[in-house]
């Protein structure tokens, strides 16, 4: 039996794994393509992006993963991943841990853009298609990034339908900050919901090395949020997003 493909968008390759620094400037390329020209004038898809230390066979897992808990949750529209250069040199060893969460997070700061131009060039001709991103992880920096690059388009009001995230590692500042509300209130049409666990030991560890600063996963957010935002917390198993992805009781 043939294994099923599962479509991604890709930029594997675009930056380096040691230092994060750009080796390509192309926007992203579709695998496969035809996949991405099925979903032209379909109502709605969800984009999976995957967290530090996955390859291209890890990002693949997580929208597998992810497809199987929404399946069950009744959510039957199609599921593509957001694959990008997230095993950086080391990030398996605790020595190197510091420098490469460091280049991790630089490339998915970077990502943002390339996101955001699929985004953009997906809407510009299937303008009522609705477009949910769920991030894990780093993921939740690659999503912020594209939202914030959205953002400075006036025509881009609410061109995310909704965000998920999930052991965010972004800051718990950040949905509090009046200039991300702005941003999350003009680029997000529904909703922001944030999936934080206090037992999560990956975030706690980097917390406490100071590695991130009070992770967004870790105990939610601090001060006054957007309205369209929304915290849950869950006791998943550990940080993996297959532990997180057990604790989704609904979706979107």
């Amino acid at each position: 039996m043939m294994k099923k493909i599962i479509p991604r968008i890709s930029t594997r390759g675009y930056y380096d794994l040691h230092t994060g620094r750009t080796l390509k400037r192309n926007k992203f390329y579709l695998y496969p393509k035809r996949a991405f020209n099925r979903l032209a004038g379909s109502a709605e898809f969800t984009i999976m992006i995957h967290g530090l230390r996955n390859d291209s066979q890890g990002a693949v897992e997580k929208v597998v993963i992810s497809q199987r808990r929404l399946r069950l949750l009744g959510y039957h529209y199609p599921l593509v991943g957001f694959s990008y250069d997230s095993n950086t040199t080391g990030a398996h060893l605790i020595k190197h841990a510091k420098h490469a969460l460091a280049v991790g997070k630089k490339i998915a700061i970077k990502n943002g853009r390339n996101l955001a131009l699929f985004v953009e060039e997906f809407k510009g001709n299937s303008p009522d298609t609705k477009i949910r991103l769920m991030g894990h992880s780093l993921g939740s920096q690659v999503i912020l990034s594209a939202v914030e690059q959205l953002s400075k388009k006036q025509q881009n009001r609410g061109i995310i339908e909704s965000v998920h995230f999930f052991g965010a590692s972004i800051t718990c500042d950040v949905p509090s900050c009046i200039t991300y509300r702005k941003i999350f209130d003009h680029t997000i049409a529904k909703k922001i919901t944030n999936y934080y666990s206090p037992s999560d030991d990956v975030l706690y560890q980097a917390d406490s090395a100071g590695l991130v600063k009070c992770p967004l996963g870790l105990n939610g957010a601090t001060g006054k949020t957007s309205t369209k935002y929304c915290d849950v917390m869950v006791v998943p198993k550990n940080h993996r997003f297959a532990s997180y992805a057990e604790m989704l009781e609904s979706f979107p």
